[in-house]
């Protein structure tokens, strides 16, 4: 099967899935298109099945704001036609399913039918989808759709009480690639982010104001009280200046190494032992599950789709947004000794598991193919 993919091509969890799905598509040996504007951050071109075509925005004076959607749409319809593309994938439901409509549409004039399967991620839907400027462009682009799906059920309800949606939405949840992890492969040793009797806390994100950065260091702050510990901070954006001033006022700035993006982040979780994610919502939780599958526990918040990921009391703890005191007293629970620490770091890769790519894949794999079916019926 030929299959484009759109994306957004940055260290965000949707760009992330977009690509490391393609990959694996790749090697069960689908032909796969990535359309964008950059070529993705995890992008590797060394499988002959895999192709890049950059989107390229003309500048017009007339355009304060370049037009891209255009310039996507456009680029879909000449792809579409000169590799013969099966179905259409986008990720994100604005811009990219207002721009594969579109492309859609031109390609019908031509007598081509292409059908389009839409992944909504999160803010797409919840943040950025539910401002009443997008609001009804976003509803049209998921009931345009030929098939929609989300990344957790939470989403799939909140896209359900958010907008006025007609098209069934089928949960395909984000997945991993759980795989053995040789800490002694690794180009970074321990000892270069930690001293032996030192815990290592880590927080992966965007450093945005969902994800609550001072949650973030208010709860490392509790568990340093308490015993030796680092926290590996890893991500860059608007709130990371916020934290290293919250980090220099508690006295603590010493005790955090602030990596900014990093392409290192196996080789982060394999020292961690406790992995922070304290966010106002999450639509699923992808960097959670990353740290499960290499084996470290999560403490976080039990908002949007964190608890179908995150089993509570198993791969690591729930607390309410903003209980940082709670957050602290299940952090020293799976860290108060080296047994219980590891009982839950197994815990954790086995709640892992569950999301593997092995089992996520073909439900994609199976959507595609209805669609394509539903296409060639007519």
């Amino acid at each position: 099967m030929k299959i484009a993919i759109v994306c957004y091509p940055t260290f965000g969890g949707s760009g992330v899935v977009a690509t490391e799905l393609g990959l694996e598509l790749a090697k069960r040996n689908h032909e796969v298109h990535f359309i964008t504007y950059s070529q993705p951050v995890r992008l590797a071109l060394l499988n002959p099945n895999i192709f890049y075509h950059e989107v390229n925005v003309p500048e017009y004076p007339l355009f304060h704001y370049q037009p891209y959607e255009l310039a996507l749409s456009s680029k879909l319809v000449d792809m579409v036609k000169l590799f013969k593309i099966d179905v259409l994938h986008v990720h994100y439901a604005i811009p990219h399913a207002y721009a594969g409509y579109m492309a859609k549409q031109m390609l019908k004039e031509q007598g081509i039918d292409l059908p389009m399967i839409t992944t909504l991620h999160g803010t797409d839907i919840t943040l950025v989808g539910n401002h009443p400027n997008y609001k009804t462009a976003v509803s049209f682009s998921i009931n345009s759709s030929d098939y929609v799906t989300s990344v957790s059920e939470s989403l799939k309800q909140s896209t359900r009480c958010l907008f006025e949606t007609e098209k069934e939405i089928h949960v395909i949840p984000n997945f991993i690639e759980v795989k053995e992890f040789d800490c002694d492969d690794t180009p970074c040793k321990r000892s270069a982010m930690a001293d032996k009797n030192e815990v290592i806390i880590t927080h992966i994100s965007n450093f945005r104001k969902v994800k609550r950065i001072e949650d973030v260091v208010s709860t490392f702050y509790g568990i340093q009280k308490q015993m030796p510990a680092k926290l590996m901070l890893v991500g860059d954006g608007p709130e990371k200046e916020r934290a290293e001033r919250q980090a220099l006022e508690l006295g603590i700035y010493d005790k955090i190494i602030f990596f900014g993006n990093s392409n290192e982040i196996e080789h982060i979780l394999s020292y961690s032992d406790l992995f922070l994610l304290p966010s106002e919502t999450e639509s699923f939780g992808l960097a959670a599950l990353e740290a499960m599958a290499m084996g470290v526990p999560v403490i976080s918040s039990n908002t949007g789709g964190l608890p179908e990921v995150n089993e509570h009391g198993v791969s690591g703890y729930l607390s309410n947004v903003g209980d940082v005191e709670d957050m602290v007293a299940n952090a020293l629970k799976i860290l108060k000794d080296q047994d219980t620490l590891c009982q839950f770091k197994e815990n954790a890769r086995n709640v892992a598991k569950k999301f593997s790519i092995d089992k996520v894949l073909p439900l994609y794999e199976d959507i595609y193919t209805a669609a394509l079916n539903k296409s060639r019926k007519g």
